[in-house]
């Protein structure tokens, strides 16, 4: 069982962090995710506290809809600043460049892969989830196209279940870059 402390109404995460694994996250992942906490800090944060100082000024609070959007949209701003600290403090950094390539997939790596039902080349690189993102080629490794690459070889024939159906592969080239 995990331990609890509370403070006020929240649980004091310090004394979750301590119970929880490490999240695997790429050095690129870590900058990102610093970089996305530092604007909300520093920009987000007090654009937001001038909307709400703006919308008191307009009067009655009851029915002021500027007022309880801005107070609303300081809660998900907190929450968001709350959940990227969590990633930061759960993130194991993992710096590829620093394996040697024995061209097998594994978390980090780029490979590019051939769409056997497709007949099409993509290029994939394994990620941690706070920085996965199909659409820019980088895919979680706990997704169905992460779990089927991983621990993979490079030349490998891969048939992976996704929710849209069983996909075939080759893989191409594994990259440690």
């Amino acid at each position: 069982e995990i331990p609890l402390r509370l403070v006020g109404s929240e649980m004091c995460i310090r004394d979750r962090l301590d119970t929880m694994e490490k999240e695997p996250i790429t050095i690129q992942g870590l900058e990102k995710i610093k970089s996305e906490l530092d604007t909300r800090k520093h920009t987000t944060r007090s654009k937001i506290v001038m909307a709400i100082s703006e919308a008191r000024s307009h009067g009655d609070l009851k029915e002021n809809a500027e007022y309880h959007a801005a107070k609303e949209e300081q809660g998900l701003n907190e929450k968001r600043i709350q959940e990227l600290e969590t990633s930061i403090a759960m993130a194991e950094v993992i710096d590829i460049r620093k394996i040697p390539n024995d061209n097998k997939v594994i978390f980090s790596s780029t490979i590019i892969v051939k769409d056997l039902d497709g007949d099409k080349k993509n290029t994939y690189k394994i990620v941690g989830r706070d920085e996965a993102d199909v659409k820019n080629g980088l895919i979680y490794y706990k997704s169905p196209l992460g779990r089927g690459f991983i621990g993979k070889n490079k030349e490998d024939f891969v048939v992976i279940e996704t929710p849209s159906g069983e996909k075939n592969f080759e893989i191409v080239d594994v990259e440690y870059i």
